[in-house]
């Protein structure tokens, strides 16, 4: 038996392993099987509700950052929250690491090539190729319906999932993109973007599946105008697509598939379930019992909603504060304790404002 062969078998039976329940969710920490991962298979992070059963599976896959040596620090934790919104409406969910991004031990697989020749379909079908290996994996399991797939990703992520729906796997129902596209090097500079357009138009010439598209007002990525463009090249090509035009949405709308942006985009997503008949829950179940932190006394509304924020989040984490109490920055999904503590202090500590550690996970620092 090769030792590819037999990384396969173990990392298959580790998918298996029973979790243990935490409160009304079960979380897992998983490999998926997949060529070209040296043995690793891609880092996966599972949420379903607790309940005894076989739940629509939600693919999340994750974008790009602008910045190659990004990608190894990220991790499954940082969709943790969003994909949590899932869980609570009834489906199981999985937040996974493509090849080349996180732990999932691979080179980069998505390269689109140089700014001034890139070749973005080869990249969506890449990572297409990478949702659809997990979607394999994990449709074997006895707590999956493999029937019901919806993917659901977030600029790259986005993209693949379009390019999934072209040449889809059995089971996928439909198609959730938040911002979706590549190629942007700064703010409104997108790598030859008429290739871009081109790519969603040669993605909607196969697929069929009903598609929810997200784009906000105030996207840095991809602007309106050019959002709008991949809509109608999509169209034209034979795709079906809702698409909305959210409102500006912070200080940058690419991010709205985010905690902060929960009460904007489950309306969406809500609408977009129960027009294709996939609700699972009317009414979203009730989130996991919260740790007790005591905000700052100085703290005014906006602090008091980043700390209640923090709480719902996955350690490794870390909240910062500034000396009067007015200032304040957290980080999640960090790989160790000292990356949240650095982050954290990073995010508080802008135009060189003096800022210390409040809490490390659930603790307050010492």
């Amino acid at each position: 038996m090769s030792v590819f062969r037999l990384a396969f078998i173990v990392m298959l039976t580790a998918l298996f392993i029973a979790p243990a329940a935490a409160q009304n969710y079960i979380r897992e920490d998983l490999r998926v099987p997949r060529d070209g991962t040296n043995g690793k298979g891609l880092e996966t992070l599972f949420i379903r509700p607790a309940e005894a059963g076989r739940y629509p599976l939600v693919i999340i896959s994750h974008g790009s950052p602008r910045k190659a040596e990004e990608r190894p620090t990220m991790t499954p934790a940082g969709f943790y929250i969003p994909a949590l919104e899932f869980a609570r409406r009834g489906f199981a969910v999985a937040i996974v690491m493509r090849r080349g991004y996180g732990d999932s031990g691979s080179d980069m697989a998505e390269h689109s090539g140089p700014c001034n020749n890139p070749d973005y379909i080869r990249s969506g079908r890449a990572g297409a190729a990478d949702i659809k290996a997990a979607i394999v994996a994990l449709g074997k399991r006895s707590d999956v319906d493999p029937t019901r797939v919806i993917a659901v990703g977030q600029s790259a992520g986005g993209l693949a999932s379009v390019a999934l729906a072209a040449d889809p796997p059995p089971g996928l129902v439909a198609v959730i993109n938040f911002a979706g596209g590549r190629g942007s090097r700064a703010d409104f500079d997108v790598c030859k973007e008429e290739r871009l357009i081109a790519a969603f138009g040669a993605f909607g010439k196969t697929s069929r599946l009903p598609m929810l598209w997200i784009y906000t007002a105030n996207d840095h990525f991809f602007e309106p105008k050019l959002a709008e463009k991949f809509h109608d090249a999509f169209k034209a090509g034979g795709g079906r697509v809702q698409f909305i035009r959210a409102p500006a949405y912070g200080k940058d709308g690419h991010g709205l598939f985010s905690i902060s942006g929960i009460p904007l985009w489950t309306r969406y997503v809500e609408g977009f379930l129960a027009d294709h008949d996939l609700t699972q829950r009317a009414t979203p179940a009730p989130l996991p019992s919260l740790p007790t932190l005591a905000a700052p006394p100085q703290f005014g509304a906006r602090g008091r909603e980043a700390l209640a924020q923090y709480r719902r989040a996955l350690d490794p984490k870390a909240f910062a504060v500034s000396s009067d109490g007015g200032y304040f920055g957290w980080r999640s999904g960090r790989r160790t304790i000292e990356e949240a503590r650095r982050d954290a202090l990073k995010s508080c500590e802008a135009d060189k404002r003096q800022c210390h550690i409040l809490y490390i996970n659930d603790t307050a620092a010492p």
